[in-house]
């Protein structure tokens, strides 16, 4: 498509929508938003990109292998379940840092482990069926 706006947009739009979903992700263990709506968030700013330029110069410009991305989500929301399990809990079971404070996110733990698996997971699947329609 090749749009001159979109292609001036773009470069100010990813970053934001990247940015705003990191804000999403880490602000939404303790409050609405999470690691579902930040990754949907993420994957738009690329999907603009791809409906501009097309989705194997996205892959290309931005390295992105959304298989990896799904696969790296997956395991790390089963690894924030089996934690727990390892220290003598049960499965999915919320543990958190009690000594470390961080700001917007608060105290980190296995919540935001798996909230940032599905993040991960839904960037990715987003992503893989905006590559698949493309190419279709």
């Amino acid at each position: 498509m090749n749009s001159v706006i979109l292609s001036a947009g773009i470069r100010v739009l990813i970053p934001l929508f990247f940015l705003f979903s990191l804000y999403l992700l880490f602000r939404g263990h303790n409050a609405p938003g999470g690691g579902f709506v930040a990754g949907l968030v993420a994957s738009t700013g690329f999907a603009l990109y791809a409906i501009n330029y097309g989705a194997e110069r996205t892959r290309r410009r931005f390295k992105l292998k959304p298989i990896f991305l799904i696969a790296l989500g997956l395991l790390l929301a089963v690894v924030s379940g089996l934690i727990p399990i390892i220290a003598g809990e049960t499965y999915k079971t919320g543990l958190w840092l009690e000594e470390i404070e961080v700001p917007i996110m608060g105290k980190p733990g296995t919540p935001i482990l798996f909230d940032i698996g599905v993040y991960l997971l839904v960037g990715g699947t987003v992503l893989k069926i905006i590559f698949s329609l493309w190419e279709e």
